[in-house]
């Protein structure tokens, strides 16, 4: 099993949740975070545009899925085809563990 990670510097979660769901990858959690990224975020003009502000930190979302090893290749493409900037992260779980019904390893997913 593989969980892959993935931070988005523009909402395109609908799409890829889409694209996910095309392909039988059920499970997904999403959460809109703030952090930064090698570029600078967009300007922000404040008191009536007589100041530029650079926020320290933006706005991004990070969608994580849990799926299997087969299906690797195929979600790294419906994520690549879909986002528009970010970045995609791969780890290997090492045991899942379905807490309503004790059932482990893949079935869990």
């Amino acid at each position: 099993m593989l969980k892959i990670e993935v931070i988005l510097g523009e909402n395109d979660v609908m799409a890829i949740s889409e694209g996910l769901k095309e392909i039988g990858i059920g499970g997904l959690t999403v959460s809109k975070v703030r952090g930064r990224g090698k570029k600078p975020g967009p300007e922000i003009h404040a008191s009536k545009g007589s100041e530029i502000f650079v926020p320290q930190f933006n706005e991004k979302y990070r969608l994580e899925a849990i799926i299997s090893d087969t299906k690797e290749d195929e979600v790294i493409g419906i994520i690549k085809d879909n986002g528009r900037v970010g970045k995609i992260f791969v780890s290997q779980i090492l045991r899942a563990v379905d807490i309503a019904t004790g059932d482990e390893g893949e079935s869990t997913i």
